[in-house]
C-alpha cells in the first residue's frame, strides 16, 4: 500500500512539473510576442558630442506639428501625416491595405505645454546640469523678435541657447496625441502619443535626438506594457509621462540617466 501511495505521488509531482513547465512555456511565447511589438523609444547621440560639455540646458516650449493627422477608429495600423513618417519616429503602416475615408483631426493644442511641463518636472533637479524653465525660454523667444519664427527649429533653438547664456537648449514637437475613446477596462481606439526632442548646442550642433511613438495595444500584443500598466487602458497623458521617463533614461546630460 506503501509502495502504491509513494506512485500516485510520483504521478502528481509529474502533472505539476509538466503543468509548470507548460505554464513557462507559454509565458516565453507571450514574452515573444511582447518583443515583437517595437521599440517605442528611439535615441542617438551625435558623434560630436564628446567635444561638448554641457552644464546648461535652455528647455524651450514644445510645439505641436501643424499637419492633420488621419483619427484612429481603433484599426490596427495608425495613419500618421507624411511629415510624422519622415521623422526618426517609426510607424508601421501596411502599404497593400486601401484604408477607409476617416476624418482628420489637429493635435490639441495643450499637448505640447502638457509635454513641456513633463520634461520640465523631470529635468529641472535632475544633478550635474542646471536647466532653465520654459518660462525663461518664452521671455527670450519675445526678446528675440521675429528672428526665431524665420528660421529652422534647431537654428532657432542655438538662438535661444546664446540668448539665455546656456550651453544647449531642448526643443521638442508633439506629432501625435489621441486621447483613448472609452475607459481604463476598454478603449477602442486606445490612447496615441507620438514626440520628438532634439538637444541643440549654442552654436547649432545637434547633440542629442530621441523619439517617442506609442499607441497602446492590447495584452495580447504587448503584453509587458499592458502589464507595466496594470492591466488597464490608460490616458494620452499616462502615455506622454511614460514616455519621457523612458527618453530621459537615455539622456546623456545630467546625472540619472544611461550615457
Amino acid at each position: 500500500m506503501k509502495g502504491k501511495g509513494f506512485g500516485m505521488q510520483g504521478g502528481n509531482a509529474l502533472q505539476l512539473a509538466s503543468r509548470a513547465g507548460l505554464l513557462l512555456y507559454l509565458i516565453g511565447g507571450l514574452v515573444l510576442l511582447a518583443g515583437c511589438s517595437g521599440s517605442k523609444v528611439t535615441t542617438k547621440s551625435s558623434n560630436e558630442l564628446p567635444r561638448y560639455q554641457i552644464r546648461t540646458i535652455a528647455l524651450v516650449p514644445f510645439t505641436t506639428i501643424a499637419t492633420p493627422q488621419v483619427r484612429d477608429q481603433g484599426d490596427p495600423f495608425l495613419s500618421t501625416p507624411q511629415s510624422v513618417r519622415r521623422s526618426d519616429i517609426s510607424v508601421g503602416v501596411q502599404s497593400n491595405v486601401e484604408p477607409p475615408p476617416r476624418q482628420t483631426v489637429m493635435v490639441p493644442g495643450y499637448a505640447a505645454e502638457k509635454i513641456t511641463q513633463l520634461f520640465w518636472t523631470r529635468l529641472r533637479n535632475r544633478p550635474g546640469v542646471v536647466v532653465s524653465s520654459p518660462g525663461d525660454a518664452g521671455k527670450a523667444a519675445l526678446s528675440l523678435g521675429g528672428e526665431p519664427a524665420k528660421s529652422t527649429p534647431e537654428a532657432m533653438a542655438a538662438a535661444m541657447a546664446k540668448k539665455l547664456k546656456s550651453d544647449a537648449a531642448l526643443i521638442g514637437q508633439v506629432l501625435v496625441y489621441q486621447e483613448r475613446v472609452g475607459s481604463r477596462l476598454g478603449a477602442s481606439p486606445p490612447a496615441s502619443v507620438g514626440f520628438e526632442v532634439k538637444v541643440v548646442a549654442a552654436e547649432g550642433q545637434v547633440l542629442w535626438v530621441g523619439n517617442y511613438y506609442e499607441r497602446q495595444r492590447p495584452m495580447t500584443e504587448d503584453f509587458m506594457g499592458f502589464l507595466q500598466r496594470w492591466g488597464a487602458f490608460v490616458t494620452a497623458e499616462e502615455l506622454a509621462q511614460y514616455g519621457v521617463d523612458e527618453l530621459l533614461k537615455e539622456f546623456p546630460f545630467g546625472t540619472g540617466g544611461e550615457k
